[in-house]
């Protein structure tokens, strides 16, 4: 069913999406990619879970701005408003709402239908691996941030700080991710990609 809808989905991330260098179209599309892997994997409800991947960063602040925690929750909100707009079916309304609102980790929202799993497994998947280091470099490059501190660049004698240094955000949330990865193929996926993140770290620290 969700196929008929999904162009104008499409078109409204589009349209109004506030997109950085590592929130775009192509985000996107690569989270609803893994969701749909995922649900098929599940036997979840695609009518629940496609529209919630395509939508969740319909509406994005950006990661230094005061509402950051709040983005999930507005994007929610701002999709079932669209999902109205294009009469998409009133029982999917509530479910897809949940799975939107819990899936960013800094919304602090948890996940409880198989569903908002899925898509919060899809999302946060889209930050590991090699796609992961790039998207990483990429806000911090946007933020201003160094890749890493000259006088102790992996914080082996001084405290972790993601807001000052790229690495230092690997080591404080990015490697940890696969441990709430809540669905099989979600969690095999995140141990893979998080394996070549460390050997990205290992180059990295016989490089400097």
């Amino acid at each position: 069913m969700f196929s008929q809808y999904q162009e104008q989905c499409q078109a409204f991330i589009v349209e109004h999406m506030k997109t950085d260098l590592a929130h775009d179209l192509l985000h996107v599309q690569r989270v609803v990619k893994l969701a749909t892997e995922i649900a098929e994997s599940e036997h979840a409800e695609l009518n629940v879970v496609l529209p919630a991947a395509w939508l969740h960063d319909c509406l994005s602040y950006p990661k230094n701005h005061a509402l950051r925690t709040l983005s999930s929750l507005h994007a929610a909100d701002k999709a079932i408003v669209f999902l109205r707009s294009i009469d998409y079916p009133e029982q999917y309304l509530l479910a897809i709402h949940h799975a939107i609102a819990a899936h960013s980790v800094s919304g602090g929202i948890k996940a409880e239908s198989l569903e908002a799993k899925i898509v919060q497994d899809a999302d946060r998947l889209d930050a590991l691996g090699a796609i992961g280091v790039a998207r990483c470099i990429q806000v911090s490059s946007q933020l201003q941030r160094p890749l890493y501190s000259a006088s102790d660049a992996f914080a082996e004698q001084r405290t972790l700080d993601d807001q000052q240094f790229t690495i230092d955000h690997f080591y404080t949330k990015l490697l940890k991710l696969s441990k709430t990865m809540h669905t099989e193929m979600g969690k095999t996926i995140a141990q893979q990609r998080t394996q070549w993140m460390k050997g990205y770290l290992a180059q990295l620290a016989l490089e400097l």
